[in-house]
């Protein structure tokens, strides 16, 4: 079989992206525009919400929510064990400290059973972090059972999840806020940057003003240039208007990227549903609907099939992998040395660091490349065992 080159990710930008950039570069406002203010009402449109707010990154996000809420020094803020880091680091960030939970055999998803557990014996987390595993939407009519009878707010990490939906509603707007992210391999990107969702008008606002150092006027609110207050602790937290342009352009093709990665994952799931070795978690169930981020493998829990020996195999014939994510994040060195965290106490999320191999199913790969993708895994798995 020759050889393909097929990365595990690839932005892909249009020509009114770059002709977007260059307006904004020739009209001398690079921040707090008029492009950032429409891309927000964009995204707020698309998601279903009263509000969007443009920010830095979606970790800025994470953190601003909790900021604004005033969490802090002796709460706890519950989140699942298998996330990518910038979840738990916002708590952290916050000065809180994350409640870990392990998450579904089945999905990914937090384990919405082990949350009401944690409650049951004493936990009384100040906000719950539900992450929507690889697109697909937790339990979160469970979440939010929980989260009221702890008297929690919800803050979903969207990261992964823009389209996906829940009920019929999209992720976003399932709990009090939502964060996403445009990196640039994400379902859409704008450079850099993400997104805070909610209906709450007063968390906007607080939002608004706190990724700015929070200035008690914007820079449009000035009756004189230069002039402001400052009432309250903020940060730099903004967004460009050179990436609210590439994220406006980004959303007009939204449903044509989205369109892709729904065909792959298919091509995927039904190429590599009968390899027994392999578990694959579903793309939907009775409630949600995945954004289909990218196509998870997982490698059976007592490593009789080497997860280096599988990646090693796939770039030999072109295929990029990666992996989401490479370690439960109470076992990342940082989490375990400050809390005592040892090996065995999360062992759904560690057996998914451990064993998990993400492949591409963005809009830069074809139909036949995923058809190539799903012959390669099947091969790798056949020539891994046999070696």
């Amino acid at each position: 079989m020759t050889a393909a080159n097929i990365p595990f990710g690839k932005p892909i930008l249009a020509e009114d992206a770059f002709s977007a950039v260059r307006s904004v570069l020739e009209s001398g406002i690079l921040v707090h525009g008029k492009v950032t203010e429409a891309f927000e009402d964009a995204f707020a449109a698309r998601i279903g919400v009263e509000h969007a707010v443009a920010v830095s990154s979606c970790t800025a996000g994470l953190h601003l929510v909790h900021f604004a809420r005033g969490i802090g020094p002796g709460d706890t803020v519950a989140v699942p064990a298998m996330t990518h880091v910038a979840t738990a680091h916002a708590v952290e960030l916050a000065g809180a400290r994350p409640l870990f939970i392990d998450v579904e055999a089945g999905t990914g998803n937090m384990d919405a059973s082990l949350l009401a557990k944690a409650v049951e014996d004493g936990a009384k987390p100040a906000a719950i972090m539900p992450v929507h595993y690889l697109g697909l939407p937790c339990d979160m009519d469970a979440v939010n059972v929980v989260a009221s009878d702890v008297g929690a707010y919800v803050l979903e990490d969207c990261a992964l999840a823009v389209d996906a939906t829940y009920n019929g509603r999209k992720a976003g707007g399932l709990g009090l806020a939502g964060a996403f992210s445009f990196y640039p391999v994400k379902h859409m990107t704008a450079i850099e940057g993400g997104m805070v969702t909610t209906d709450d008008g007063d968390l906007a606002a607080a939002i608004r003003k706190r990724r700015a150092f929070s200035y008690n006027r914007a820079l449009g609110e000035r009756t004189r240039p230069g002039i402001y207050d400052v009432d309250a602790l903020g940060y730099n937290y903004r967004m460009s208007e050179v990436e609210a342009a590439v994220g406006l352009s980004q959303l007009s093709h939204l449903d044509d990227f989205q369109e892709a990665r729904a065909r792959n994952d298919a091509i995927l799931r039904e190429g590599l549903s009968d390899i027994p070795e392999l578990t694959i978690f579903p793309d939907s169930n009775a409630q949600a609907r995945s954004s289909h981020y990218c196509f998870n493998i997982v490698l059976p829990r007592d490593g009789s099939i080497p997860r280096d020996a599988v990646v090693d195999f796939l770039k030999a014939r072109g295929v990029g992998t990666s992996v989401h994510y490479p370690s439960a994040v109470p076992m990342f060195e940082y989490y375990r040395s400050k809390y005592g965290y040892t090996p065995g106490q999360f062992p759904v999320a560690e057996w998914l660091g451990e064993q998990t191999i993400s492949l591409p199913v963005a809009p830069h790969v074809s139909e036949s490349d995923a058809r190539y993708i799903a012959d390669c895994v099947d091969d790798a798995i056949k020539t891994v065992k046999r070696g």
